[in-house]
């Protein structure tokens, strides 16, 4: 496989806004349906699970199993692309999404490169494929990114999986998520190569924002739906932040 070797650029090239698995909770999450929804309240940056079926399609889901979002049962990265593409990841939500279908990365890279959106793909591993996971959703990225001027950033939870997209796309941006803080965490993200750290909104205080810009990665905050939560990340001098909220807070600000 081809790889990208362009530096991605200096400056920050996204937008603060992010929506949330395409549109928060207003369409069924991780289907396309769910970005145009976003789309349509004018966010131009969409945050995405991603994760390999069996026969290491990259598909996009949030939870290790079928059950919540879909219509099937048990892990799905133990499944196959052809038994997972025949699943509904609409009914759950609500009737008028009926049928609608789970989407890979190759389908939504297609959405937002067509419609110049910007993407941040959360690498979100079946316990087990960490470090692999990362590897082929980078590799896959780097491909179908290829001929953008602007690359997705690539993120996780799993720092095996940051690893695995290091060393298989190293061009490709990457941010270091966070639900807590352990002692390592901004040495971890250097190591890393990171351009961001990503974390819950509540984390972030005055010195750790300072600490990550004087390490040359930016501030990303999820997941923000209330309006003092975003004046205080604000005030911060946070860069990024992630929301549900769509029909709550304009991109534009």
């Amino acid at each position: 496989m081809t790889q990208n070797t362009a530096k991605p650029p200096k400056s920050w090239p996204y937008p603060r806004w992010i929506a949330h698995r395409g549109a928060g909770t207003l369409a069924p999450e991780n289907t396309l349906s769910a970005f145009r929804k976003g789309a349509e309240y004018g966010y131009r940056m969409f945050e995405c699970d991603a994760k390999l079926s069996a026969d290491d399609v990259v598909f996009l889901m949030h939870d290790a199993t079928l059950n919540r979002t879909t219509n099937g049962h048990g892990v799905g990265g133990e499944q196959s692309w052809l038994q997972l593409s025949q699943l509904d990841a609409g009914s759950w939500h609500s009737r008028h999404f009926s049928g609608e279908p789970l989407p890979t990365l190759a389908n939504l890279a297609n959405y937002c490169i067509r419609n110049r959106y910007f993407l941040n793909i959360e690498i979100k591993p079946t316990p087990g494929v960490e470090f692999k996971t990362g590897e082929v959703v980078a590799q896959q990225a780097a491909l179908l990114w290829q001929h953008e001027e602007v690359p997705p950033l690539l993120s996780s939870f799993q720092v095996e999986s940051l690893k695995g997209a290091q060393q298989a796309a190293p061009q490709l941006p990457r941010g270091l998520l966070l639900h807590n803080l352990p002692d390592a965490w901004l040495e971890t993200a250097k190591t890393l190569d990171c351009s961001a750290v990503v974390c819950q909104y509540a984390l972030w205080t005055p010195s750790m924002v300072a600490a990550v810009h004087a390490a040359g990665m930016r501030c990303l905050s999820y997941t923000v739906n209330d309006e003092w939560a975003t004046q205080h990340l604000m005030a911060l001098g946070t860069d990024g932040i992630i929301t549900d909220r769509v029909d709550a807070f304009s991109p534009a600000t």
